[in-house]
């Protein structure tokens, strides 16, 4: 794997009508680009993933598995407003020579693939045959889709919408709630706002799981039990794990890149939007996901043209994209494998 930086030098327009003084991508790269550009997946992903899909997401990715660098040339670039390498609220401001924190604009998904989209230019690919997300990062495969429909051959969205609900606004909100609680947010400060996020990594399990899963993982030790719950101690670890690894800054803007969420905005309408893709298209669905229930998938399986609808049976609620890669493995590799016959009876 190779780490590389890209840097946009340029005025970036955002579409909220603010703007960048130029940015910085972080990007990794396995494997080896073909001839013709044929092999080339590109992973996104969700949010507070980075740049390297073998760390999040080592049973889709890596050697030996479905996405093989052996096979294939995989990129994937750590979106805007992140903070793993890319530019974010911790980054200075070349305006003022300061961090900027609160300062940091507005951005959407439509910004995060417009800067792609200009790294995919500076790499000089003409053609993607995979691209592929869940959640977050299908939000902006979706987004690409539709922004360049001759790019992509092929569209893998899982666990993702055409628009954020207002039960995942909700959801988003109450988290940012939480960090504002924190008496240290108002603060211009790398840690600002981290017991805040921190309790608001534990609202927003509540919705990457389910009743169910808690059930299952987090029972109780024996019914004479009064305090020292599992279920309270993992809200408490999973808060102190992303502390270690996140700012409450970067939360923030990216929870309010997925609310900006609506393929439909300034484009006459949703269903219009998604009838614009060329790619063929794939959406997976997670049986117990209750903050992007299936329901969102099959209206994009519906809408978009040449797409198919397949589900995952999952303890795990929306956490199943990233932890049920065998059945995920099993239903791109028999979808991919249908167009294969296919090209080759029109070859004949």
């Amino acid at each position: 794997m190779e780490t590389r930086f890209f840097d946009y030098k340029y005025t970036f327009p955002l579409e909220s009508g603010s703007s960048l003084s130029g940015f910085r991508l972080c990007y990794t790269t396995r494997g080896v680009l073909n001839s013709d550009q044929s092999n080339v997946v590109w992973v996104c992903h969700a949010l507070t993933g980075s740049a390297d899909p073998g760390d999040w997401w080592d049973g889709m990715v890596g050697p030996g598995k479905y996405y093989d660098p052996e096979h294939y040339f995989i990129v994937c670039a750590n979106v805007l407003g992140s903070c793993y390498g890319t530019t974010g609220p911790l980054s200075v401001n070349p305006k003022t020579g300061r961090p900027y924190y609160h300062t940091f604009p507005q951005v959407t998904i439509r910004d995060m693939v417009g800067a792609m989209d200009l790294l995919r230019q500076e790499l000089g690919i003409e053609q993607i045959h995979t691209c592929i997300g869940g959640s977050l990062g299908g939000q902006q495969a979706l987004e690409w889709g539709i922004q360049q429909p001759g790019i992509i051959r092929n569209l893998i969205l899982i666990a993702a919408n055409a628009v954020m609900s207002p039960w995942g606004i909700a959801f988003n909100e109450a988290q940012r709630m939480a960090i504002q609680a924190d008496a240290s947010w108002t603060e211009s400060r790398d840690d600002a706002g981290s017991a805040g996020m921190k309790a608001a990594r534990a609202v927003a399990l509540l919705s990457y799981r389910n009743y169910d899963t808690y059930g299952f993982t987090q029972a109780l030790d024996h019914n004479e039990q009064l305090d020292d719950y599992k279920a309270s101690s993992y809200q408490q670890y999973q808060g102190e794990k992303l502390v270690k690894r996140f700012n409450a800054f970067t939360y923030w803007i990216l929870s309010k890149v997925m609310d900006s969420h609506n393929v439909g905005r300034n484009r006459g309408s949703i269903i219009r939007a998604l009838e614009q893709i060329k790619a063929r298209t794939l959406a997976v669905g997670i049986r117990s996901d209750i903050l992007f229930p299936p329901s969102e998938q099959q209206f994009l399986a519906r809408h978009i043209p040449d797409a198919r609808y397949e589900e995952i049976d999952s303890l795990y609620g929306h956490d199943g994209f990233l932890i049920e890669t065998k059945p995920l493995t099993q239903i791109i590799r028999r979808w991919m494998e249908e167009r294969a016959p296919m090209l080759t009876a029109r070859a004949e």
